[in-house]
């Protein structure tokens, strides 16, 4: 039984000090072989290499450093990439109205217009003809893709 205890102590000091720089082995007055990280005064201790982490040499501070940085970079980019998607949809809702006011100026009929005293009043042929040319202007600008 003190056998299992001291080989299940040494494994934890092993598993434990796996993060620490050094680890030095010796046997005490008892006769019981002790491991330590600091070496013990007035005793012969022996520097064993200590099996390195699973991770390589990062302490856990440092892992959880790098993953809060991927985490960050991850919802920076779902930002851009939600506003570039609302940025297309705006672009879109544009070029849909060019296209809308545009094909109504095409497809003729009577088209309305309000005067400065806030009536209603018919464009002429001139009128509809300059605001075909604004409204074909406005879709090619609307309308372009980037």
């Amino acid at each position: 039984m003190k056998r299992i205890a001291m080989a299940i102590t040494a494994a934890a000091a092993l598993f434990a000090t796996a993060a620490a720089a050094q680890l030095y082995k010796y046997v005490d007055k008892d006769g019981r072989t002790v491991y330590s990280d600091q070496p013990p005064a007035g005793v012969d201790s022996t520097l064993v290499n200590a099996p390195s982490s699973p991770s390589g040499s990062k302490s856990f501070v440092e892992r959880d450093k790098e993953m809060e940085k991927l985490r960050a970079k991850g919802r920076e980019e779902a930002k851009k990439a939600d506003e570039k998607e609302k940025t297309a949809a705006a672009q879109d809702e544009r070029c849909r109205q060019a296209t809308d006011r545009h094909r109504a100026l095409v497809e003729g009929g009577r088209i309305w217009k309000y005067d400065e005293k806030g009536e209603r009043t018919v464009m002429d042929d001139q009128e509809i003809e300059t605001e075909r040319e604004k409204a074909r202007k406005l879709v090619d600008e609307a309308c372009k893709k980037s």
